[in-house]
């Protein structure tokens, strides 16, 4: 969707494509909805809040919330917060109100530390309201290989946060986008160790997945690992071919796919 690849990524766009290595189309999230429904696939849009580091404006959680309403069955929207406004916690609540599920958190581009305890009591009222928390976690595509990065820090996104929140929220849930890499061994090892901790496919094609990642989604991690994309940088219909071919059991591949996203949303 060109809007959000515009305030989202803004200038360090073309870095991330090259990152990914795909030049991405720019559609209409009208023609985004249609290619979803099209592969009987919820989408779920993401967008975050940094306004605060960045100064760039956002797809805004009323806009993600009115998504389901638009194109019911077909696309949802995760909303986000601003770690570092003054309303931070109110709009959590606002956030419930407008009925979304889940909030996203990129650690890297709001340059915060999720496991400090300054910010528990974002994580108090999420656990709450009962609404999920995605975090970017691991290295970021977002202006990979130029000089600097644009600025961004991967050391906030690193992983070791879900031991603590994991541990303090302990009904909360939390996922563990692009499954932490290069740290996937420790992020693992938090999911295996707390079951209010998943982790999340996005951002690799299947086939590049670590043999330790295969591994354990295929058994262990069956019940707690999130199928996604990172579309449009990942097209669907590469992913689901990818995703067939590791021969996963068909137990496993159903919970990935369906099972486990339809029990944590409610659906």
């Amino acid at each position: 969707m060109e809007q959000w690849l515009e305030q989202s990524i803004g200038p360090l766009l073309p870095a991330t494509e090259a990152y990914f290595r795909a030049s991405v189309p720019r559609k209409r999230i009208e023609d985004l909805a249609e290619e979803y429904a099209a592969r009987d696939v919820l989408g779920v849009v993401l967008d975050w809040d940094d306004e605060t580091i960045t100064g760039r404006g956002w797809m805004g959680n009323d806009w993600l919330a009115g998504l389901s309403e638009r194109f019911p069955g077909v696309l949802m929207g995760f909303g986000s917060v601003d770690p570092w406004k003054p309303d931070a916690v109110g709009e959590v609540g606002r956030a419930a109100d407008l009925g979304l599920k889940g909030l996203k958190f990129h650690p890297t581009m709001q340059r915060f530390s999720p496991g400090d305890e300054r910010h528990y009591a974002l994580w108090q009222r999420c656990q709450e309201l009962g609404l999920i928390c995605l975090f970017h976690t691991g290295t970021c595509g977002i202006g990979a290989g130029t000089p600097g990065a644009g600025g961004t820090k991967i050391g906030y996104s690193h992983p070791s946060f879900l031991d603590d929140v994991g541990a303090d929220f302990p009904e909360l849930t939390l996922i563990a986008a692009h499954f932490g890499f290069p740290w996937f061994q420790e992020t693992l090892a938090y999911a295996l160790h707390k079951s209010n901790v998943y982790i999340e496919l996005s951002g690799w094609a299947p086939r590049y997945l670590p043999a330790e990642v295969k591994r354990e989604i295929g058994k262990r991690l069956a019940g707690q690992t999130l199928f996604g994309s990172d579309y449009p940088f990942i097209p669907l219909d590469r992913w689901f071919k990818e995703f067939d071919d590791l021969g996963l059991p068909e137990e496993a591949r159903e919970a990935i796919l369906v099972g486990n996203a339809s029990r944590l949303l409610g659906l």
